[in-house]
This record gives structure tokens, C-alpha cells and sequence, in this order.
């Protein structure tokens, strides 16, 4: 898998421009790795409703469930969909509005530092193997442009928001992940 350092650019990844993105501040270093997961409407998969989302063009007629989030501005760097399938919202370069109120080892504000991956999934489904494939392609390929990221610097979003967030949820396979990163 390879990144466009220039770009911030996964060169195998479909490309869906999010506006929920700023610039990170001149000289900070991209350190962490944060995963959540995300399912519209919930433990639902497929469709176009994470897309919406992360452009602000969810319609809150839709689905019930819309109506709570519709006002949401948010986004990630990269969604690994059940299929496999990676679609990049914002370069890595940008800062991506996808940890909220959150702190990793006494630093608050982790979008400023972080990179951070949705996979399609919910808290009471496992994940695809292609996801683990996927994402452990990736994870190799960010740490490898973003050496300030290691495998002590990767958390999930209940790591850094804990109380607030669960993702990516007691069924995503830590152990495995990890090891197949050394």
C-alpha cells in the first residue's frame, strides 16, 4: 500500500474529499494511530450513509437515526469497508475531525496528532478478515511515512476517549493485530 508523502495520498484508495478537515499546526508531528468503527444507520452495512456523513450531505428524512447526528461535523482519514473496499475522506497531512474530546498519554486534543481509521463494524459484530488485511497493510505503510507512529502509539477511540466511546469494541482482535505488525 503505498502513500503520496506530497499528497498525504493512499494511491489504492477511493478518493471522497471531506470538508470536516483543517490544517494541523505548522511543525506538528503526526504520532498517533487511532481506530474506530462506524455503521449508519447502526450495525447496518453498505450504502452510502458514511460517505454522507463525512461530506454533511446525510439526510436526516432518511432513517431515524439520522435525525441524531445530523448536525455532526466530522471525519476520518480512512474508512475500511466490510468488503475491503478503502475510501480516504481527508490526506494525512490535514487533521481529520475524528477523536473529539480525547486525551492519549497526557495529551489532549488527538486530532491534532493523530491519523484516524473507521472500519465498518459495530461493537457486537466481528470484523472481516479483508478489514484485518487491509488494515494491517495500512497501519505498515503509515508507520513506515509517520515514524513517530509506532505500535505503542496506535490506541483505539475507547483508548483516548474512555466513558465517551467504545469503538472499535470488544470483538476487534487487538492481539492479532498487533503481532502481525512486528
Amino acid at each position: 500500500m503505498r502513500i503520496d508523502i506530497t499528497t498525504g495520498l493512499l494511491e489504492d484508495a477511493r478518493q471522497v474529499c471531506s470538508p470536516n478537515c483543517d490544517r494541523r499546526s505548522r511543525g506538528e508531528t503526526i504520532s498517533l494511530l487511532v481506530i474506530h468503527s462506524i455503521s449508519l444507520p447502526p450495525a447496518q452495512f453498505g450504502g452510502p450513509w458514511i460517505d454522507a456523513l463525512f461530506t454533511n450531505t446525510l439526510d436526516p428524512r432518511v432513517h431515524p437515526y439520522f435525525q441524531s447526528i445530523a448536525g455532526l461535523r466530522v471525519s476520518a482519514h480512512v474508512l475500511i469497508r466490510r468488503d475491503g473496499e478503502m475510501v480516504q475522506y481527508v490526506p494525512f497531512h490535514a487533521r481529520a475531525w475524528h477523536a473529539g474530546h480525547s486525551c492519549f498519554q497526557g495529551r489532549e486534543c488527538c486530532n491534532n496528532f493523530s491519523i484516524g481509521v473507521e472500519l465498518e463494524g459495530c461493537d457486537e459484530l466481528p470484523y472481516e478478515e479483508v478489514q484485518y488485511r487491509r488494515l494491517i497493510s495500512l497501519t505498515r505503510s503509515v508507520m513506515e511515512n509517520y515514524p513517530a507512529i509506532t505500535p505503542q502509539r496506535i490506541a483505539g477511540h475507547c483508548d483516548i476517549a474512555p466513558g465517551r466511546k467504545t469503538d472499535p469494541g470488544p470483538l476487534f482482535d487487538w492481539e492479532r493485530y498487533r503481532k502481525a505488525l512486528k
